[in-house]
C-alpha cells in the first residue's frame, strides 16, 4: 500500500463528481487508487449535504432538496463501497507483511521497514470503520443502500451518521447468539376446540383399546378384587361407571 496524494475538486456539477467517484472505484486496482475513490466520494456528499443545506435555507422546492438528497446518498454508498474495499486491502497488506500489525514489534528491522497506518495517511479508527462497514455488508448484503433508501422514503437525510448507527446495530446483532431455526411445519394449523375435544375422545378409546388385551383384562379383575377393601374403591368404582356411561353415549352417536 502507498500513502494518498491530496484530491483537487474538478470543476464539475454535482452528478459528474459521483459519476467520478463511483468511475474511480470501478477502475481501482490498487489500495492507492481506492483511497483515492473514497476521497472523491467523499468530496461528492460533502458537497451534496452542502447543497442540500443551502437549498433548505432558500426554502427551496422540495424537489430540488429530494434530489440534493438523492445525490448524497448516492455519494455516501460509493464511499461505504471505497472503505469497504479498503479494509480487504489493508488486511491483504497486513498479511503480506507490508503493513504493520497492532501490537507488532517495533524494536525489530522488519517492523522498522513495515508501513504503519499512518505511513499511509490512515488513523486506526478509519481502518476500524472501514471493516465494520465490510463486515456489515457481508453478513446482511444490500443493507447499506437500504438504510440510506430508508431515509429517502422518510424524508430524512442520508448522513454519515446514520451509516455509523446502521454499522453499530449491525455489529450488536452480530454479537448475538443466532435463533435456532423453527422446525414448525409452516403448513401446520392449529386444530379447533371441536377438533381437540373429539381427538381426546379418539385417543382415550385408542389408548385404552391397544391396552384391553385378555391378559391385562384378568390382571385387572384381580386387581379389582384386591382393592374391594381399599380405602377410595367407592370413587374408583364411580368413576368407571360414570366412564362406562359416558362411552354408552359416544358408542349412541355412531348409531344415531
Amino acid at each position: 500500500m502507498t500513502a494518498l496524494g491530496p484530491i483537487h475538486a474538478p470543476d464539475q456539477d454535482l452528478p459528474g463528481l459521483i459519476e467520478r467517484a463511483a468511475t474511480m472505484l470501478s477502475g481501482a486496482r490498487t489500495a492507492a487508487e481506492v483511497l483515492e475513490a473514497r476521497e472523491a466520494a467523499g468530496l461528492a456528499y460533502d458537497i451534496a449535504k452542502r447543497t442540500a443545506r443551502l437549498q433548505t435555507a432558500k426554502s427551496a422546492h422540495d424537489d430540488l432538496i429530494a434530489a440534493a438528497h438523492r445525490a448524497q446518498a448516492d455519494a455516501l454508498e460509493i464511499e461505504a463501497a471505497a472503505k469497504r474495499r479498503l479494509a480487504d486491502e489493508y488486511d491483504a497488506a497486513q498479511a503480506r507483511g507490508e503493513v504493520k500489525r497492532n501490537g507488532g514489534n517495533r524494536s525489530s528491522v522488519e517492523d522498522h521497514n513495515t508501513a504503519s497506518t499512518a505511513d499511509l495517511g490512515l488513523r486506526r479508527d478509519q481502518i476500524h470503520e472501514a471493516r465494520q462497514l465490510r463486515d456489515a455488508e457481508t453478513n446482511d448484503p444490500g443493507i447499506v443502500r437500504r438504510t440510506l433508501d430508508d431515509r429517502l422514503e422518510r424524508g430524512e437525510e442520508p448522513n454519515r451518521t446514520a451509516m455509523r448507527k446502521m454499522v453499530t446495530d449491525a455489529a450488536m446483532r452480530g454479537m448475538r447468539p443466532q435463533r435456532r431455526p423453527s422446525r414448525r411445519n409452516p403448513l401446520y394449523v392449529a386444530p379447533t376446540p371441536e377438533q381437540v375435544a373429539w381427538q381426546h375422545v379418539t385417543g382415550t378409546f385408542r389408548a385404552f383399546a391397544e391396552w384391553a388385551t385378555d391378559q391385562n383384562l384378568a390382571l385387572a379383575r384381580e386387581g379389582m378384587r384386591e382393592a374391594q377393601e381399599a380405602p377410595f374403591h367407592d370413587l374408583d368404582a364411580r368413576a368407571i361407571a360414570d366412564g362406562s356411561t359416558a362411552f354408552t353415549t359416544i358408542k349412541e352417536w355412531f348409531d344415531a
